[in-house]
């Protein structure tokens, strides 16, 4: 399976430099990147902002932003997405039980804690179409996480959605991360 359109045959220097970061920290040929070089300011754009993504912040940890990651990216039905963001999950100290809840109900998974659980829930409304967020779910998330908590919560769900939204429109299989 391919993209919808080929990467660029010349990439320019500043970009191959990028593409060779991200290729070398993943491990795999990232064709996002690639095809992104056709407009180089969109890649630039969408390389600040994933250097920039929260990876860990007090309790806003590795395994909750995990969560959030590999939530937003199951709701925008995302392959490439869900590829990525669910590989290693049990690095995360995610089991394979709770994995498999993220697609389904997470109420039945008794490993997951209050706030994760309000995280899975505020990241299902971040990435569902069209957006409605009810004032009970606000107050309960507004209750558990401060105000920064929120914003790593609410940032780290749309930058997936912002992905998945553009891996998707431009035909991107996944990069088989898979286990």
């Amino acid at each position: 399976m391919q993209a919808f359109i080929p990467q660029p045959k010349r990439i320019p220097l500043l970009l191959k430099i990028g593409i060779w970061f991200s290729e070398r920290v993943t491990g795999k040929i990232m064709l996002p990147a690639r095809i992104l070089a056709w407009y180089p300011k969109a890649a630039i754009g969408s390389g600040v902002m994933e250097a920039l993504v929260a990876h860990e912040d007090g309790a806003m940890d590795k395994r909750m932003l995990k969560l959030i990651r590999m939530t937003a990216s199951i709701a925008a039905a995302c392959p490439f997405c869900i590829d990525m963001n669910s590989h290693e999950h049990r690095v995360y100290g995610i089991t394979d039980e709770e994995a498999a809840s993220l697609r389904g109900d997470v109420e039945r998974v008794k490993t997951f804690s209050e706030r994760e659980k309000l995280a899975i829930a505020y990241t299902r409304l971040i990435s569902s179409t069209p957006l409605k967020f009810h004032p009970e779910i606000v107050d309960k998330v507004k209750a558990a996480f401060t105000e920064r908590e929120f914003v790593i919560l609410a940032s780290t769900a749309a930058q997936v959605n912002y992905w998945a939204r553009l891996i998707q429109a431009l035909g991107i299989p996944p990069a088989e991360f898979g286990e």
